[in-house]
Protein backbone atom coordinates (compact mmCIF):
# COMPACT_ATOMS: atom_id res chain seq x y z
CA UNK A 1 0.00 0.00 0.00
CA UNK A 2 1.59 3.67 -0.91
CA UNK A 3 1.79 5.92 1.98
CA UNK A 4 -0.89 7.92 1.03
CA UNK A 5 -4.49 6.85 0.51
CA UNK A 6 -5.43 8.05 -3.00
CA UNK A 7 -9.62 8.26 -2.05
CA UNK A 8 -12.90 9.64 -4.04
CA UNK A 9 -15.68 10.91 -2.20
CA UNK A 10 -19.15 10.65 -3.12
CA UNK A 11 -21.75 12.79 -1.82
CA UNK A 12 -20.52 16.49 -0.74
CA UNK A 13 -23.41 17.34 1.62
CA UNK A 14 -22.85 18.21 5.06
CA UNK A 15 -21.43 14.89 5.83
CA UNK A 16 -19.69 14.73 3.00
CA UNK A 17 -17.47 18.04 3.64
CA UNK A 18 -17.18 17.14 7.08
CA UNK A 19 -14.70 14.17 6.29
CA UNK A 20 -13.13 16.06 3.49
CA UNK A 21 -11.94 18.80 5.90
CA UNK A 22 -11.05 16.16 7.95
CA UNK A 23 -8.89 14.22 5.19
CA UNK A 24 -7.55 17.80 4.16
CA UNK A 25 -5.80 17.79 7.22
CA UNK A 26 -4.13 14.13 7.06
CA UNK A 27 -1.14 13.87 5.15
CA UNK A 28 -2.08 10.40 4.54
CA UNK A 29 -4.77 11.59 2.47
CA UNK A 30 -4.75 12.53 -1.09
CA UNK A 31 -8.29 13.54 -2.20
CA UNK A 32 -8.54 12.64 -5.87
CA UNK A 33 -12.21 12.93 -7.13
CA UNK A 34 -15.23 14.63 -5.39
CA UNK A 35 -18.64 13.54 -6.68
CA UNK A 36 -22.28 15.25 -6.14
CA UNK A 37 -25.38 15.58 -8.12
CA UNK A 38 -25.88 19.33 -7.64
CA UNK A 39 -23.65 21.93 -9.63
CA UNK A 40 -23.50 24.09 -6.77
CA UNK A 41 -22.27 21.69 -4.46
CA UNK A 42 -19.61 20.95 -7.21
CA UNK A 43 -19.03 24.62 -7.40
CA UNK A 44 -18.23 24.58 -3.63
CA UNK A 45 -16.07 21.13 -3.85
CA UNK A 46 -13.76 22.91 -6.80
CA UNK A 47 -13.08 25.66 -4.35
CA UNK A 48 -12.66 23.33 -1.40
CA UNK A 49 -10.24 21.12 -2.81
CA UNK A 50 -8.70 22.24 -6.36
CA UNK A 51 -6.39 19.94 -6.84
CA UNK A 52 -9.37 17.26 -6.95
CA UNK A 53 -11.20 16.26 -10.17
CA UNK A 54 -14.54 17.07 -9.52
CA UNK A 55 -17.83 15.30 -11.39
CA UNK A 56 -21.20 14.87 -11.29
CA UNK A 57 -21.23 11.32 -12.24
CA UNK A 58 -20.14 8.36 -9.54
CA UNK A 59 -18.88 6.11 -11.79
CA UNK A 60 -15.95 8.38 -12.94
CA UNK A 61 -14.99 7.90 -9.65
CA UNK A 62 -15.40 4.29 -8.92
CA UNK A 63 -14.08 3.42 -12.34
CA UNK A 64 -10.64 5.33 -11.88
CA UNK A 65 -8.10 2.59 -11.19
CA UNK A 66 -5.49 4.78 -9.45
CA UNK A 67 -8.02 5.26 -6.30
CA UNK A 68 -7.27 2.68 -3.04
CA UNK A 69 -10.99 3.97 -1.36
CA UNK A 70 -13.77 5.91 -1.43
CA UNK A 71 -15.87 7.86 1.38
CA UNK A 72 -19.97 7.25 0.23
CA UNK A 73 -21.71 10.20 2.17
CA UNK A 74 -25.37 9.93 -0.10
CA UNK A 75 -28.31 9.07 1.25
CA UNK A 76 -29.23 5.00 2.03
CA UNK A 77 -30.93 4.63 -1.41
CA UNK A 78 -27.86 5.35 -3.41
CA UNK A 79 -25.13 3.35 -1.22
CA UNK A 80 -26.14 -0.32 -2.00
CA UNK A 81 -25.54 0.01 -5.82
CA UNK A 82 -21.97 2.11 -4.84
CA UNK A 83 -21.14 -0.49 -2.32
CA UNK A 84 -21.03 -3.17 -4.61
CA UNK A 85 -19.37 -1.14 -7.12
CA UNK A 86 -16.70 -0.68 -5.02
CA UNK A 87 -16.20 -4.01 -3.87
CA UNK A 88 -15.75 -5.16 -7.37
CA UNK A 89 -13.13 -2.70 -7.85
CA UNK A 90 -11.52 -3.63 -4.90
CA UNK A 91 -11.82 -0.60 -2.84
CA UNK A 92 -12.06 0.11 0.81
CA UNK A 93 -14.87 1.80 1.88
CA UNK A 94 -15.80 4.38 4.41
CA UNK A 95 -19.25 4.94 4.50
CA UNK A 96 -22.42 6.95 6.55
CA UNK A 97 -25.12 4.31 8.08
CA UNK A 98 -27.23 3.03 7.07
CA UNK A 99 -25.56 0.75 4.28
CA UNK A 100 -28.99 0.45 2.77
CA UNK A 101 -32.49 1.49 2.93
CA UNK A 102 -33.82 -2.20 4.14
CA UNK A 103 -32.70 -4.56 6.03
CA UNK A 104 -32.25 -7.87 3.36
CA UNK A 105 -30.05 -5.30 0.86
CA UNK A 106 -28.26 -4.38 4.14
CA UNK A 107 -27.20 -8.09 4.93
CA UNK A 108 -26.57 -8.82 1.39
CA UNK A 109 -24.05 -6.10 1.63
CA UNK A 110 -22.98 -7.48 4.69
CA UNK A 111 -22.10 -11.01 3.14
CA UNK A 112 -20.22 -9.25 0.31
CA UNK A 113 -17.74 -7.18 2.36
CA UNK A 114 -16.87 -9.86 4.72
CA UNK A 115 -16.27 -11.95 2.04
CA UNK A 116 -14.20 -9.24 0.41
CA UNK A 117 -11.20 -8.91 2.86
CA UNK A 118 -11.84 -4.96 2.33
CA UNK A 119 -11.63 -2.66 4.90
CA UNK A 120 -14.92 -1.14 5.39
CA UNK A 121 -15.73 1.20 8.18
CA UNK A 122 -19.88 2.71 9.02
CA UNK A 123 -20.06 5.66 10.52
CA UNK A 124 -21.40 4.57 14.16
CA UNK A 125 -20.10 7.97 15.17
CA UNK A 126 -20.69 7.18 19.19
CA UNK A 127 -18.45 4.00 19.01
CA UNK A 128 -15.49 6.70 18.22
CA UNK A 129 -16.56 8.81 21.34
CA UNK A 130 -13.65 9.46 24.20
CA UNK A 131 -16.69 9.84 26.80
CA UNK A 132 -17.83 6.09 25.93
CA UNK A 133 -14.60 4.63 26.02
CA UNK A 134 -13.75 6.00 29.59
CA UNK A 135 -17.06 4.94 30.90
CA UNK A 136 -16.68 1.06 29.33
CA UNK A 137 -13.07 1.26 30.41
CA UNK A 138 -14.63 2.15 33.87
CA UNK A 139 -17.03 -0.99 33.72
CA UNK A 140 -14.15 -3.40 32.83
CA UNK A 141 -11.86 -2.23 35.93
CA UNK A 142 -15.38 -3.44 38.00
CA UNK A 143 -16.30 -0.33 39.55
CA UNK A 144 -19.64 -0.83 38.98
CA UNK A 145 -20.21 -4.34 39.64
CA UNK A 146 -21.90 -6.66 37.16
CA UNK A 147 -24.18 -4.24 34.37
CA UNK A 148 -27.82 -4.33 34.86
CA UNK A 149 -29.16 -1.84 33.00
CA UNK A 150 -28.67 0.70 30.28
CA UNK A 151 -30.77 3.63 30.17
CA UNK A 152 -30.23 6.20 27.17
CA UNK A 153 -32.01 8.99 25.91
CA UNK A 154 -32.08 11.36 22.71
CA UNK A 155 -34.34 13.75 22.85
CA UNK A 156 -33.86 17.29 20.64
CA UNK A 157 -36.44 19.65 18.34
CA UNK A 158 -34.58 17.89 15.60
CA UNK A 159 -35.88 17.52 11.66
CA UNK A 160 -39.88 17.52 11.20
CA UNK A 161 -41.58 15.29 8.99
CA UNK A 162 -41.36 16.00 5.07
CA UNK A 163 -37.89 17.79 5.39
CA UNK A 164 -35.78 14.95 3.90
CA UNK A 165 -34.03 11.69 5.16
CA UNK A 166 -37.06 10.08 3.53
CA UNK A 167 -34.76 6.77 2.77
CA UNK A 168 -33.24 6.59 6.46
CA UNK A 169 -36.82 6.20 7.84
CA UNK A 170 -38.40 7.99 10.71
CA UNK A 171 -36.19 9.43 13.59
CA UNK A 172 -35.76 5.96 15.61
CA UNK A 173 -34.18 4.76 12.66
CA UNK A 174 -32.68 7.49 10.85
CA UNK A 175 -31.40 8.82 14.10
CA UNK A 176 -32.43 5.90 16.99
CA UNK A 177 -29.82 3.31 15.39
CA UNK A 178 -27.22 5.09 16.60
CA UNK A 179 -28.79 4.53 20.36
CA UNK A 180 -29.88 0.51 19.49
CA UNK A 181 -26.13 0.23 18.63
CA UNK A 182 -24.82 1.94 21.71
CA UNK A 183 -26.96 -0.18 24.06
CA UNK A 184 -25.97 -3.51 22.34
CA UNK A 185 -22.33 -2.18 22.31
CA UNK A 186 -22.43 -1.40 26.12
CA UNK A 187 -24.29 -5.06 27.04
CA UNK A 188 -21.82 -6.89 24.86
CA UNK A 189 -24.91 -8.89 24.14
CA UNK A 190 -27.80 -9.59 21.65
CA UNK A 191 -31.00 -8.03 21.55
CA UNK A 192 -33.70 -10.36 23.17
CA UNK A 193 -37.14 -8.83 24.34
CA UNK A 194 -38.68 -5.44 23.98
CA UNK A 195 -41.78 -3.44 24.02
CA UNK A 196 -41.88 -0.41 22.36
CA UNK A 197 -44.47 2.81 22.24
CA UNK A 198 -44.67 5.68 20.58
CA UNK A 199 -46.59 8.78 19.72
CA UNK A 200 -47.88 10.60 16.38
CA UNK A 201 -47.05 14.39 16.90
CA UNK A 202 -49.18 16.89 15.19
CA UNK A 203 -51.23 13.93 13.79
CA UNK A 204 -48.21 12.98 11.40
CA UNK A 205 -48.41 9.28 10.46
CA UNK A 206 -45.03 7.42 11.94
CA UNK A 207 -44.58 8.27 15.51
CA UNK A 208 -42.07 11.20 15.75
CA UNK A 209 -41.40 9.17 19.69
CA UNK A 210 -40.74 6.07 20.45
CA UNK A 211 -39.72 4.57 24.05
CA UNK A 212 -38.51 0.75 24.02
CA UNK A 213 -37.78 -1.14 26.82
CA UNK A 214 -36.66 -4.80 27.37
CA UNK A 215 -33.69 -7.02 27.74
CA UNK A 216 -30.36 -8.82 26.26
CA UNK A 217 -29.54 -12.63 25.72
CA UNK A 218 -27.38 -11.78 29.04
CA UNK A 219 -29.98 -10.46 31.36
CA UNK A 220 -28.96 -7.13 31.05
CA UNK A 221 -32.23 -4.16 31.13
CA UNK A 222 -32.50 -1.54 28.47
CA UNK A 223 -34.30 1.32 27.74
CA UNK A 224 -34.44 3.72 24.76
CA UNK A 225 -35.67 6.84 24.22
CA UNK A 226 -35.30 9.01 21.00
CA UNK A 227 -37.78 11.62 19.20
CA UNK A 228 -37.27 14.57 17.65
CA UNK A 229 -40.16 16.33 19.91
CA UNK A 230 -38.69 18.62 22.11
CA UNK A 231 -39.89 21.78 22.07
CA UNK A 232 -39.51 23.28 18.68
CA UNK A 233 -41.72 26.28 19.17
CA UNK A 234 -39.61 27.26 22.31
CA UNK A 235 -38.65 30.64 22.82
CA UNK A 236 -35.26 28.78 24.10
CA UNK A 237 -34.74 25.98 22.79
CA UNK A 238 -33.10 22.84 24.84
CA UNK A 239 -32.46 19.07 24.31
CA UNK A 240 -32.22 16.21 26.77
CA UNK A 241 -29.28 13.83 25.44
CA UNK A 242 -28.06 10.97 28.12
CA UNK A 243 -26.48 7.85 29.05
CA UNK A 244 -27.23 6.05 32.53
CA UNK A 245 -25.25 2.45 33.06
CA UNK A 246 -26.43 0.87 36.56
CA UNK A 247 -24.77 -1.64 37.83
CA UNK A 248 -24.85 -3.84 41.03
CA UNK A 249 -22.23 -1.65 43.07
CA UNK A 250 -21.99 1.78 41.02
CA UNK A 251 -22.83 3.91 38.26
CA UNK A 252 -21.65 5.58 34.94
CA UNK A 253 -23.44 8.23 32.88
CA UNK A 254 -23.15 10.95 30.45
CA UNK A 255 -24.59 13.81 29.70
CA UNK A 256 -23.61 16.61 26.72
CA UNK A 257 -24.78 20.09 25.52
CA UNK A 258 -23.32 19.24 21.78
CA UNK A 259 -20.26 21.43 22.51
CA UNK A 260 -19.35 19.18 25.77
CA UNK A 261 -19.49 15.97 27.11
CA UNK A 262 -19.51 15.28 30.97
CA UNK A 263 -19.14 11.50 32.38
CA UNK A 264 -19.41 11.06 36.04
CA UNK A 265 -18.37 7.69 37.44
CA UNK A 266 -19.28 6.26 40.80
CA UNK A 267 -17.39 2.99 41.62
CA UNK A 268 -16.40 1.49 45.06
CA UNK A 269 -13.02 2.18 44.73
CA UNK A 270 -12.73 5.55 42.52
CA UNK A 271 -15.48 8.46 41.99
CA UNK A 272 -14.53 10.73 38.88
CA UNK A 273 -15.90 13.27 37.16
CA UNK A 274 -14.77 14.56 33.66
CA UNK A 275 -15.48 17.25 31.22
CA UNK A 276 -14.42 17.85 27.74
CA UNK A 277 -15.25 18.65 23.56
CA UNK A 278 -17.95 16.45 22.49
CA UNK A 279 -16.47 16.56 18.79
CA UNK A 280 -19.79 16.31 17.47
CA UNK A 281 -19.35 13.32 14.79
CA UNK A 282 -16.14 12.51 15.92
CA UNK A 283 -14.88 12.54 11.78
CA UNK A 284 -11.35 12.76 12.83
CA UNK A 285 -10.89 9.47 15.01
CA UNK A 286 -13.23 7.69 12.04
CA UNK A 287 -10.48 9.48 9.34
CA UNK A 288 -7.52 8.37 11.65
CA UNK A 289 -8.77 4.75 12.55
CA UNK A 290 -9.59 4.22 8.70
CA UNK A 291 -6.26 5.34 7.55
CA UNK A 292 -4.54 2.92 10.00
CA UNK A 293 -6.37 0.36 9.37
CA UNK A 294 -6.08 0.66 5.20
CA UNK A 295 -2.51 0.88 5.50
CA UNK A 296 -1.83 -2.17 7.53
CA UNK A 297 -4.62 -4.13 6.11
CA UNK A 298 -6.66 -5.06 8.98
CA UNK A 299 -9.10 -3.17 10.92
CA UNK A 300 -8.07 -1.78 14.10
CA UNK A 301 -11.15 -0.76 15.54
CA UNK A 302 -13.74 0.66 12.50
CA UNK A 303 -17.64 0.40 13.09
CA UNK A 304 -18.10 -2.35 11.20
CA UNK A 305 -20.97 -3.23 8.18
CA UNK A 306 -22.48 -6.08 10.17
CA UNK A 307 -22.94 -4.00 13.74
CA UNK A 308 -24.66 -1.55 11.62
CA UNK A 309 -26.69 -3.68 10.22
CA UNK A 310 -28.04 -4.90 13.53
CA UNK A 311 -28.76 -1.47 14.92
CA UNK A 312 -30.72 -0.82 11.97
CA UNK A 313 -32.40 -4.38 12.11
CA UNK A 314 -33.37 -3.96 15.56
CA UNK A 315 -34.52 -0.65 15.37
CA UNK A 316 -36.44 -1.15 12.31
CA UNK A 317 -37.82 -3.75 14.23
CA UNK A 318 -38.52 -1.83 16.96
CA UNK A 319 -40.30 0.88 15.17
CA UNK A 320 -42.57 -1.66 13.83
CA UNK A 321 -43.67 -2.59 17.32
CA UNK A 322 -44.55 1.06 17.82
CA UNK A 323 -46.48 1.12 15.17
CA UNK A 324 -48.02 -2.28 16.42
CA UNK A 325 -48.89 -0.77 19.40
CA UNK A 326 -51.25 1.40 18.17
CA UNK A 327 -49.37 5.12 18.68
CA UNK A 328 -51.96 7.85 20.22
CA UNK A 329 -51.95 11.14 18.02
CA UNK A 330 -51.60 14.33 19.78
CA UNK A 331 -51.60 17.66 18.06
CA UNK A 332 -52.73 19.10 15.04
CA UNK A 333 -51.10 19.56 11.38
CA UNK A 334 -51.40 23.64 11.90
CA UNK A 335 -48.99 23.36 14.59
CA UNK A 336 -46.87 20.85 12.18
CA UNK A 337 -47.05 23.59 9.64
CA UNK A 338 -46.32 26.31 12.18
CA UNK A 339 -42.84 24.13 13.38
CA UNK A 340 -41.86 24.01 9.33
CA UNK A 341 -42.29 27.55 8.67
CA UNK A 342 -40.84 28.37 11.78
CA UNK A 343 -37.57 26.62 11.29
CA UNK A 344 -37.44 27.58 7.60
CA UNK A 345 -36.31 31.15 9.48
CA UNK A 346 -33.77 29.58 11.35
CA UNK A 347 -29.86 29.59 10.66
CA UNK A 348 -29.01 27.69 13.35
CA UNK A 349 -31.09 24.95 14.38
CA UNK A 350 -31.43 21.14 15.59
CA UNK A 351 -31.31 19.15 12.22
CA UNK A 352 -32.10 21.93 9.90
CA UNK A 353 -32.71 20.26 6.69
CA UNK A 354 -29.73 21.29 3.86
CA UNK A 355 -30.79 21.52 0.33
CA UNK A 356 -28.15 21.61 -2.44
CA UNK A 357 -28.89 26.06 -2.53
CA UNK A 358 -28.04 26.35 0.96
CA UNK A 359 -24.44 24.86 0.76
CA UNK A 360 -21.91 27.64 1.42
CA UNK A 361 -20.33 29.34 -0.96
CA UNK A 362 -16.97 29.57 0.57
CA UNK A 363 -15.27 26.38 2.19
CA UNK A 364 -15.20 26.07 5.67
CA UNK A 365 -11.54 26.47 6.78
CA UNK A 366 -9.78 23.49 6.73
CA UNK A 367 -9.91 21.29 9.90
CA UNK A 368 -12.89 22.76 11.43
CA UNK A 369 -15.80 20.93 9.83
CA UNK A 370 -18.96 21.99 9.49
CA UNK A 371 -21.34 21.26 12.63
CA UNK A 372 -23.14 18.00 11.22
CA UNK A 373 -25.06 15.47 14.06
CA UNK A 374 -28.30 15.82 13.04
CA UNK A 375 -28.47 18.03 15.49
CA UNK A 376 -27.02 21.15 14.62
CA UNK A 377 -27.76 22.83 17.68
CA UNK A 378 -30.17 25.76 18.40
CA UNK A 379 -27.92 27.97 19.59
CA UNK A 380 -24.43 26.34 19.44
CA UNK A 381 -23.93 27.92 16.17
CA UNK A 382 -24.47 31.49 17.37
CA UNK A 383 -22.54 30.86 20.28
CA UNK A 384 -19.03 29.24 19.03
CA UNK A 385 -19.43 32.48 16.76
CA UNK A 386 -19.72 34.77 19.61
CA UNK A 387 -16.63 33.30 21.62
CA UNK A 388 -14.88 33.64 18.21
CA UNK A 389 -15.91 37.09 17.88
CA UNK A 390 -14.72 37.50 21.92
CA UNK A 391 -11.61 36.47 21.07
CA UNK A 392 -11.16 37.94 18.00
CA UNK A 393 -12.37 41.05 19.79
CA UNK A 394 -9.38 40.45 23.11
CA UNK A 395 -6.73 39.97 20.80
CA UNK A 396 -7.90 43.46 19.03
CA UNK A 397 -7.71 45.22 23.03
CA UNK A 398 -3.83 43.21 23.38
CA UNK A 399 -2.85 45.03 20.43
CA UNK A 400 -4.57 48.58 20.71
CA UNK A 401 -2.56 48.01 24.18
CA UNK A 402 0.64 47.29 22.57
CA UNK A 403 -0.11 50.45 20.37
CA UNK A 404 -0.43 52.33 23.74
CA UNK A 405 2.73 50.94 25.28
CA UNK A 406 5.14 50.74 22.68
CA UNK A 407 8.34 49.94 25.03
CA UNK A 408 6.69 46.86 26.09
CA UNK A 409 3.81 45.46 27.61
CA UNK A 410 3.12 47.48 30.34
CA UNK A 411 -0.25 47.39 31.79
CA UNK A 412 -1.14 43.85 30.45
Amino acid sequence: MKKKIRIGVIGFGRMGRGFVSVMQMDDRYEIVWICDAHRETRELASKTVPTARITGDADQVLNDPSLDAVGLFTLADARPAQIQQALGKGLHILAEKPIAADTETEWELVRAIEKSGLIVGVNLFNRNAWYHKEMQAFIAEGEIGELAIIRVCHMTPGHMPTEGHAPEGPPFHDCGMHYVDVARWYAKSEYKTWHAQGIRMWNYSEPWWVQCHGTFENGVIFDITQGFVYGHLAKEKTHNCYVDVIGTKGIVRMRHDFKDATIEMHGVNTTTRKTALFNDKKLDVMCDIFARSVLSGKNLGLPTARDSAIASEVSWAMLRDAMANNPPSIGTQREMQQILAHRRTLRSGFGLPVRPTDAPRQPSPVGQPEIACGEDLCGLCERLQAEKKQRSQQSLNVQDRLVEHPDGPTGL
